[in-house]
């Protein structure tokens, strides 16, 4: 059975969960998720986990992103991006340099109020069903951390690219849209391109062409402890994979607190542990049952 990391570049016009039916019917597998989702005018880099790797899903869906983004100035939509309806045009006379200390304001720690064209639920509803009924509701502002911000250029007069790094559940587009507001102009975000999610970038990435035309889709599935790169790997005795692998805890005591990638002397991959005090319980299995 087919299991394992694939990183997508998703093309403009899909949605991530559309990218997960195409390839459901490519590698015959219907435990198929995506590590974070990328809006359909969106293009870049979507982790795809299939079969047994599904379950470090959630682990993605953490990890930090990093994007390009087209920041059009003098224009606000009630979508926050170019795809939207145009509410309101306003001139723009800003330099660079203006531009350049307005970003200074959202590098770090920030707040962000949720844009209406989302999933996020309020009362059990989703922002974007109340939205295209014309509804608007109040949003309680999240915090978001902005890693990095930078000015790449300027494609015309009121046109940048920016280059963000951010953490989980940051809205790029809500990000162009609050920096067009504080130029007081408005903006709104004209393309985005996700170029690195859960440490994977473009040199990861397949097309869909690809996949589709490869005689043999499995063989270009990562191995799901690419995701746990960072941690220590810790191989076990015999005696430590058994009782991990009924789900019990092993002692240990020589070994150091911290996360590891836990590995049988087979070199078969188990599961993601913590260590503490001595003891080593499982975060998530990977071994297949």
């Amino acid at each position: 059975m087919a299991s394992g990391i694939l990183i997508v570049d998703k093309p403009e016009g899909w949605t991530s969960m559309d990218v997960c039916a195409k390839l459901r019917g490519v590698f015959h597998e219907r435990r198929i998720g995506h590590g974070g989702t990328l809006d359909p005018m969106a293009t870049g880099v979507l982790p795809v986990f299939v079969g047994r790797a599904t379950r470090a899903v959630e682990f993605a869906e953490k990890s930090d992103k990093e994007y390009i983004a087209g920041l059009k100035l003098g224009v606000i939509t009630n979508t926050q991006d170019s795809s939207g309806e145009v509410l309101e045009e306003r001139p723009v006379h800003v330099t660079r340099e203006a531009l350049e200390s307005t970003l200074e304001q959202f590098r770090g720690d920030i707040l962000q109020i949720p844009p209406m064209y989302s999933a996020i639920k309020i009362n059990g509803k989703k922002l974007y069903e109340l939205a295209r009924k014309g509804r608007e509701v109040e949003r309680p502002a999240r915090p978001v951390t902005i890693k990095a911000l930078k000015l790449l250029e300027q494609q015309g007069e009121d046109l940048y690219t920016i280059k963000v790094r951010c953490t989980k559940g940051t809205y790029i587009r809500t990000l162009c849209h609050d920096v067009g507001q504080a130029l007081g102009c408005g903006g709104c975000m004209a393309s985005l391109r996700r170029t690195m999610a859960a440490g994977f970038t473009f040199k990861d990435a397949r097309t869909l062409e690809e996949l589709q035309s490869a005689p043999d889709p499995a063989a270009l599935l990562m191995p799901v402890e690419e995701l746990f790169v960072d941690r220590e790997r810790l191989v076990l005795s015999p005696t430590s994979e058994k009782r991990v692998r009924n789900g019990m805890t092993a002692v240990l005591p020589n070994v150091n607190p911290g996360e590891y990638r836990v590995y049988a002397r087979s070199g078969e991959f188990l599961a993601l542990c913590q260590a503490k005090g001595g003891k080593l319980t499982t975060i998530k299995s990977f071994f297949e049952v």
